[in-house]
């Protein structure tokens, strides 16, 4: 029996182990990826901006590395140490928020103050606040569940805590990390099992909020009018500009793409070609077949969270299933984000792809947020294997 037994634990390891090569294949083609078609966007701008057609790439094959590092050093953490000082890390996560917005600390691009200058590169706190904001949630869902099912209250804490984040989203602005926070706690407190009709007086909340910002803000409805008709005379050169190139970019490519370098939309043609509009640089070269291997890899990224999730709850650990959980949905909202604005299914919001585009800050908190569901699952897999050995 004894033999048996050992037997059976050396296969369950082997698919284990399997698992896990899946998940790192996954992240690492992404950041292979990323890599090559970044840089194939950036040539002729960093050529003649900086006079090295590479210097994006040296810049992001230095992230790249720091965010292995940094996949390594996590592997080393447990999750524990994450539960124990997720109040910390929410308040570091505000901490931050607000230090973006102390003039001469904060660093002004396009009129949004979202990144503090580190000199080697920008750091962006809204990336690291998303993730910090996550540990919050699924520390306070482990111990208030119940309060969460039966009672307002249970619902509201949390919901106070992304407002006060949403606030300080709101003055940089960062309405794109905004979006993702909501949509993020709205689906983690339903995961949780929060009534379905406490979610209505949220959202009636949300769209009067919406409302109200558009008034405040007239560039809020230019981007609107401008998604919805970008072709038109006033909007081809004003606000659609970036999405009637984006979309030009993928009407090139049709199936196979014009072929990998061959790009014209990249030269100077479409802004922001190699961060926030880099799928269509893909779609124009790579073709669809390239923009559909994309989405499939996020799409395998988000399903393997999920089922992380799923084997860390099964394993009765819910601070590490609803952290899985979490970044399945920060994954899945920052890649669908940037999908919609890239195909024109949603107004045009400056948000990075996930390992794509180009961004050191974007790129390592990537990485981070990957080790982090290799750890939970190696120790869901680890509780698996003790319960097993038990019996």
């Amino acid at each position: 029996m004894s033999m048996a037994s050992g037997l059976q634990q050396r296969a369950e390891s082997s698919i284990d182990l399997g698992r896990l090569n899946g998940l790192l294949l996954t992240v690492l083609v992404l950041l292979t990826l990323g890599l090559l078609m970044m840089t194939s966007a950036s040539v002729e701008i960093a050529s003649s901006t900086f006079g090295d057609s590479m210097y994006h790439f040296k810049r992001q094959i230095i992230f790249a590395g720091l965010g292995l590092v940094a996949m390594i050093g996590t592997m080393f953490f447990p999750m524990a140490f994450w539960r124990r000082y997720s109040w910390f890390l929410l308040m570091a996560s505000y901490a931050l928020l607000l230090l973006v917005l102390v003039p001469g600390i904060g660093k002004v691009v396009n009129g949004s103050a979202r990144w503090i200058d580190l000199g080697p590169f920008n750091l962006q706190p809204s990336e690291l606040a998303k993730i910090f904001i996550v540990f919050y949630f699924a520390a306070y869902l482990e111990r208030h569940r119940e309060e969460v099912k039966e009672r307002w209250s249970g619902f509201i804490k949390p919901m106070l805590v992304i407002g006060a984040a949403v606030v300080l989203l709101h003055f940089e602005p960062d309405h794109g990390a905004m979006v993702i926070l909501l949509l993020t706690g709205f689906c983690l407190i339903f995961l949780a099992g929060a009534k379905i009709h406490r979610f209505a007086l949220i959202l009636t909340v949300c769209v009067g909020a919406i409302v109200t910002l558009a008034v405040m803000k007239p560039y809020v409805m230019v981007r609107f009018s401008s998604f919805l008709n970008p072709w038109a005379a006033e909007n081809v050169y004003g606000g659609g500009y970036q999405l009637t190139q984006a979309l030009i970019a993928f009407g090139r490519g049709e199936w196979f793409g014009v072929g990998l370098g061959n790009s014209i939309q990249k030269l100077y043609f479409l802004p922001e070609a190699h961060n926030d509009f880099v799928l269509a640089i893909i779609g124009e070269e790579l073709g669809l077949v390239g923009v559909c291997f994309v989405v499939f890899l996020f799409s395998m990224l988000v399903f393997k969270a999920f089922r992380i999730g799923q084997a860390a709850q099964r394993a009765g650990n819910e601070f590490n299933a609803f952290c899985a959980y979490g970044i399945a949905l920060l994954f899945a909202g920052q890649t669908m984000i940037n999908v919609g604005v890239n195909l024109g299914l949603l107004p045009t919001k400056g948000l990075t792809l996930p390992f794509l585009s180009y961004g050191g800050a974007s790129l390592i908190v990537s990485c981070y947020m990957a080790a982090l569901l290799l750890r939970i699952q190696f120790e869901a897999e680890t509780a698996e294997g003790a319960t097993g050995a038990s019996r």
